[in-house]
């Protein structure tokens, strides 16, 4: 495992090395160790390497939560090609446009997207096949120059782009910025419920292959299945997104209690918004064992949220993470005091190298910006939403994450987003999606009647409708875009 260094396939040499007979990945198929996977991924990689898959070769990745995604990422970067993974929820004209910018002439998929990848005017190779190409000889020795794994962002604002990782030695120090704050263990048994497209569910099981741990996955998430894997496999470490955990502990309280978990010791969330009441239940129902991350595609982990942060102060981002530096700046660059909210700024070593097709984020003493507003208040962040989802009404600047984290706590309110919407006489009025309880009645006067009280007034929410789901992303996030268009005027 020596000549492939500290690469991800070098992980995972490592890995069959130390552990050959450990389960590496159980999945609706069954179970694969160490040794298995790494010698499928190493025949895999032969395979590419003989169709002319390496060095310079763009490989897309379009797979769900599967084995065959670990194989094929491991094959690929063995082959020296930059892989970039695919978002599962792309249309096929997404797709095709995504092929063209980042330059993908390859794309290994599941079966169920054959027919979308038809149109990309790529080279395919689809479940069948890669088996076949496990059957192929040995990959004779490792390729001198390793590829990047690329990462698109998550387009909520516009086409996704492609933020590329290096694989070297500063970046895999970062992942002590992790390994510091959150309990991980050697061997663990992990159920990966994030997407591993993105970058949280990557990550986890990256930090999963480099401690041998079992990782569990699905390729399509259910909340019932989850906490049923869960318990079954004694997991120690659920890795989710926010909405996951709400789908969890919405289930009904007879199939909550019908899987215990009582060795689970760390339930790691990132990727959208946490909010403070989904904290909260969390840490009532599982224990003191949750850990929110906060960060981005670009700026990996920039803080990071232990259970004593979060029953000190549910809504927090957490402390900043080890070897990372957090600031917040004003509009001119300059650091604002305590408590004052500003543009969250991050450096570290885990940061991306800048998009694929040019260009990078804001950069400012060697800090990217997150594209968030945020204040620190006694070494702990609070983020107040995406700097362009700051709405200003009537000259006031007013952040949607305050009036949604009050709504919130509304017990007739399941979920809620509050967008900015045109408006003649105030530039922008304050519009409300809200998600009603089930069981429960609600009324657009008694949610204006709820912020009227404890808010200023021109915090109150013009428009007031009420929604059966709010809709998201493939990883949780609320598509704020598409809920200020189809916004209409205001409710009386």
């Amino acid at each position: 495992m020596v000549p492939w260094g500290t690469t991800l396939p070098g992980a995972v040499a490592a890995a069959a090395a130390r552990s050959p007979d450990r389960v590496a990945i159980h999945d609706d198929g069954g179970s694969i160790t160490y040794s298995e996977l790494w010698d499928r991924a190493q025949r895999i990689a032969g395979a590419l390497l003989d169709r002319g898959v390496g060095d310079g070769t763009r490989v897309g990745l379009l797979c769900r939560n599967h084995g065959g995604f670990v194989e094929w990422l491991v094959a690929a970067a063995a082959t020296g090609a930059d892989v970039v993974l695919l978002n599962t929820g792309f249309a096929a004209s997404q797709l095709a446009a995504v092929a063209r910018s980042e330059g993908v002439t390859v794309i290994i998929h599941d079966d169920e997207f054959a027919d979308l990848v038809s149109s990309a005017g790529v080279h395919t190779y689809d479940e069948s096949t890669m088996n076949t190409f496990a059957r192929s000889p040995l990959l004779a020795a490792p390729r001198r120059e390793q590829g990047r794994v690329v990462i698109l962002t998550s387009g909520t604002t516009g086409q996704p782009k492609g933020a590329a990782r290096r694989s070297d030695r500063a970046a895999i120090e970062g992942v002590a910025a992790v390994l510091e704050r959150i309990p991980f263990r050697s061997g663990d048994t992990q159920v990966i419920a994030a997407p591993l497209f993105h970058a949280w569910g990557l990550t986890n099981l990256l930090l999963g292959l480099a401690r041998c741990t079992t990782n569990v996955l699905a390729r399509r998430f259910d909340a019932e299945a989850t906490l049923r894997a869960t318990s079954a496999h004694h997991a120690r470490v659920l890795v989710v997104v926010p909405v996951m955990l709400s789908r969890i502990l919405g289930l009904d309280p007879q199939v909550l209690a019908a899987s215990p978990t009582p060795g689970l010791r760390v339930i790691a969330s990132s990727g959208s918004a946490l909010g403070g009441r989904l904290a909260t239940a969390t840490l009532d129902h599982f224990g003191p064992v949750l850990y929110n991350l906060y960060g981005s595609t670009e700026v990996a982990v920039a803080t990071i949220a232990t259970p004593a942060d979060l029953l000190e102060e549910p809504a927090t981002a957490g402390r900043v993470a080890f070897g990372v530096r957090v600031e917040i700046l004003d509009d001119r660059g300059a650091v604002v005091p305590d408590g004052t909210v500003g543009r969250v700024f991050v450096g570290g070593s885990m940061r991306f190298d800048g998009y694929t097709t040019g260009g990078s984020k804001e950069e400012r003493d060697g800090l990217l910006s997150s594209g968030d507003l945020g204040r620190f208040r006694n070494g702990l962040l609070f983020v107040e939403g995406r700097e362009d989802d700051m709405i200003v009404s009537g000259g006031e600047n007013v952040y949607p994450a305050e009036i949604e984290e009050l709504l919130a706590d509304h017990p007739a309110v399941d979920e809620v987003a509050v967008v900015g919407v045109a408006d003649d006489e105030f530039g922008q009025a304050l519009a409300a999606f809200v998600v009603r309880r089930r069981g429960t009645e609600l009324s657009a006067d008694e949610v204006r009647a709820h912020v009227r009280d404890h808010l200023a007034r021109h915090k109150v929410p013009r428009r007031v409708e009420f929604v059966d789901e709010l809709p998201r992303n493939t990883t949780g996030k609320i598509l704020r875009r598409s809920l200020a268009e189809r916004s209409g005027p205001p409710t009386t």
